[in-house]
């Protein structure tokens, strides 16, 4: 990349040297404090090329006969030719005792007429485990590798074999073997096919598959903003498939444009769905899986403007379960659709003044006449158990907190357990409740572990894989026996990066609230530089989101952002970050709704209002030097930040930012935010682009050209309206990045150290 690439936005342009990486060592003249004499570009190259602190993961691990055993990725001990390092063997545990047995060796997965084994991005067994699915050669698709190769090995035989026939390299998607493990299903080039594992031949479900229609996975409003990648399901008896069927034809399109790899651009066009547009129209399928009819469930409502935002079968293999949200995303209507006939009917139904939220998963009860169900219509997010009939519900988790997320049934159903923290919610830890309502909820994690706790619980709920980290920690993941929480055996405790990281990771992080009303307070925390002097004044630098779609202020691994921030802390920065009110912090429903129908406002508000108690409170904070950063939703407060509050924010760098909200996608937006048209003057209201005016800092907008998600075009609209106003600003545009602004060598470090450079030389 040449200095051409860079645009020059307004009078003043930004300097930047080819490549932009010598960043200048510390402004004292003294070393970093990984001992190189390059400062942070050191540091930055460690993080974001060398990649020197990323921690090592367990896994990926399945449970085996409930919880007796478990089976997981090793490196192998027999295949040591440099050119297959990435090789892996398949162990299977005892879970009480821990011995260990090679169930597949790394050589096992050399196919014929190959010299290298099979890298194993997943993996599944079939129900009796004399099968093994192996996802391979995988391709990403929008933001995860969705797409590859699937082998099925055969561990009586020892035969392995290719899936797909003829198919073109790197293009199944989500096979699954069927309940008997004789069929696996799969899509291909938007249609679904099942496939006989003994006798080869390839069965098509459906054959209408094409760029407008899709059968067995979803387009791409559904999959970015409800999660719906893997589109189909195999009923319990393996006779039928459910599946989601979409039509995308009258969805405008969106161009990425693509000016540097061909001699003429290359353009690709993605029927996206703008905020108050025409959606696909989606529906469900049920078809044999030796093929035939397809029977369509009859779902109410125009198919255009509803969402089917969940499916499932339930067990008895007749009927499907449905979640059915309208289009404002104020209604659930959890259905159940007769998978013969197709006929439809209400089971439940949740509802709110503003959203609500999708079931992820439906957690079944004994005997499945009843499931769990989360909803915040008593002002916290709690758990109930709801009849399959219609007959009613009844309060789990009868407690002033909210139920963050469900983890699953103990042993004969009689617990659940689920992730909250009534008292910090910046923590992440288990409890349980009584599935029958009685007694308040109790804490599973040891009091003595705060941060941050998942779980990943055995079919029996008698164990768990569980990992545990905090905003300096690494992840550790051991094997728990519960109730008890009692480590049964470490399956990977990161000692080495945690020893590696106990230097540098100093002064700890600090924890606390900003009140910025009275009796309203902001979970908060704060780095400081290594050499500290609480005589001194230091520049403020913020980081923010502050949207609905997640929280910044968490006591959990921070990672390698975690660590851009301790680089620049120790550039000189006071670096903190503060989740207002609208982010989804367990707070209750009225914190995270605060905002509905004018997001972008309270944000910002909250956050000068954080920045102004924060530094009245603290005299080494210098008021008249502070920076505000953020990607994605973070880049959109950022602006809102700089725009409403010039007084208070003095340097900005908005990454991938949303500058109207009319031009991102229908989910997301009306979620949050209604109809545009129903809504107009809070869409202005949230937008930053109508707050350009106000701009008098320093602003740095960073967007890539192939941005899917957030699109390029709503930063180009910010500049025109930059322009127009005659304010200065600063801009890099990176060809052909997406959101994540990582494709190609070098280009996590480039961004971070261009965000660092234009932050370290701040003319205050």
């Amino acid at each position: 990349m040449t200095p051409k690439t860079l645009i020059l936005a307004s009078s003043r342009l930004l300097l930047v040297c080819l490549a932009l990486i010598l960043l200048p060592a510390n402004s004292d003249g003294q070393e970093s404090d990984t001992g190189d004499a390059n400062g942070i570009d050191a540091k930055l190259r460690r993080i974001f090329t060398d990649e020197e602190f990323e921690p090592e993961e367990f896994g990926p691990a399945r449970w085996q006969d409930d919880s007796a055993y478990y089976t997981t990725l090793e490196p192998s001990d027999t295949v040591k030719d440099s050119k297959d390092e990435e090789a892996k063997d398949i162990v299977r545990y005892e879970t009480t005792t821990g011995l260990r047995e090679v169930v597949i060796e790394a050589g096992q997965l050399v196919p014929e007429g190959r010299s290298r084994a099979l890298e194993i991005d997943d993996y599944a067994w079939s129900e009796d485990k004399k099968r093994l699915l192996v996802f391979t050669n995988t391709e990403r698709v929008w933001r995860r590798n969705t797409r590859g190769d699937y082998w099925v090995m055969d561990l009586t035989t020892g035969d392995s074999k290719q899936l797909g026939g003829d198919a073109a390299p790197s293009t199944l998607m989500f096979a699954k073997f069927s309940p008997d493990g004789t069929k696996v299903a799969y899509v291909q080039g938007n249609n679904l096919y099942v496939e006989e594992i003994d006798g080869g031949s390839i069965i098509p479900l459906t054959s209408d598959g094409s760029e407008t229609i899709i059968n067995g996975t979803s387009d791409w409003v559904y999959e970015e903003e409800l999660g719906i990648r893997d589109g189909f399901r195999w009923s319990p008896d393996g006779r039928y498939i459910a599946f989601w069927n979409f039509d995308s034809s009258g969805v405008d399109e969106f161009a990425l444009i693509n000016n540097t790899d061909t001699l003429y651009p290359e353009i690709t066009l993605i029927p996206y769905p703008k905020a108050g547009t025409t959606n696909s129209a989606a529906r469900i399928g049920v078809v044999g899986a030796t093929g035939g009819a397809i029977r369509w469930m009859d779902v109410p409502g125009d198919s255009r403007n509803t969402y089917i935002a969940r499916m499932d079968w339930c067990d008895d293999s007749e009927t499907l379960i449905l979640q059915h949200l309208n289009r404002l995303q104020n209604t659930n209507d959890v259905l159940l659709a007769d998978a013969a006939t197709g006929e439809v009917r209400r089971a439940h139904q949740d509802r709110s003044d503003t959203w609500v939220d999708v079931m992820d998963d439906l957690e079944w009860l004994e005997g499945s006449e009843e499931f769990v169900w989360l909803s915040e219509k008593d002002g916290w997010r709690h758990a109930y158990r709801v009849r399959r009939d219609g007959g009613g519900e009844k309060l789990i988790t009868p407690f002033e907190a909210d139920v963050i997320s469900l983890v699953g049934t103990g042993s004969g159903a009689e617990w659940l357990y689920f992730i909250a923290s009534p008292d910090n919610a910046t923590q992440r830890l288990l409890y349980r409740a009584k599935v029958d309502g009685s007694g308040r909820p109790e804490r599973v994690t040891p009091t003595d572990q705060p941060g941050s706790h998942s779980y990943d619980l055995s079919p029996d709920g008698a164990y768990a894989f569980h990992t545990y980290s905090r905003f300096d920690v690494p992840p550790v993941v051991d094997l728990v026996r519960l109730p008890e929480h009692e480590t049964v055996r470490v399956l990977e405790d990161n000692a080495a990066l945690a020893s590696k990281l106990s230097d540098i990771v100093q002064p700890p992080v600090e924890f606390f609230q900003t009140e910025v009303e009275p009796g309203l307070l902001l979970d908060s925390w704060m780095l400081k530089p290594r050499v500290f002097d609480r005589s001194q004044s230091y520049p403020l630098l913020v980081f923010v989101y502050g949207e609905p779609a997640g929280t910044t202020v968490v006591d959990r691994w921070g990672g390698d952002r975690m660590l851009f921030h301790r680089a620049l802390a120790n550039e000189g920065f006071v670096v903190v970050s503060f989740d207002n009110r609208g982010t989804p912090a367990p707070k209750g429903a009225a914190w995270r709704k605060v905002v509905y129908g004018t997001v972008g406002e309270h944000s910002s508000r909250d956050q000068a209002a954080a920045v102004r108690a924060f530094s009245g409170k603290h005299s080494f904070v210098d008021p008249e030097r502070v920076a505000v950063w953020g990607w994605s939703g973070g880049g959109s407060n950022t602006l809102n930040c700089m725009f409403r509050y010039p007084e208070v924010f003095k340097v900005g760098v908005s990454v991938a930012p949303v500058p109207d909200q009319r031009l991102y996608d229908t989910i997301y937006q009306e979620r949050y935010m209604g109809l545009p048209d129903d809504n107009a003057e809070g869409y202005e209201i949230g937008s930053p682009i109508h707050f350009a005016a106000g701009l008098e800092g320093r602003l740095l907008l960073v967007h890539g050209t192939a941005d899917d998600n957030v699109h390029y075009q709503g930063t180009e609209r910010l500049v025109n309206r930059l322009i127009e106003l005659g304010k200065p600003f600063d801009m890099m545009v990176y060809p052909n990045r997406t959101h994540a602004i990582k494709e190609g060598d070098g280009t996590r470090f480039h961004v971070y150290s261009l965000i660092a450079r234009y932050l370290t030389e701040a003319r205050w």
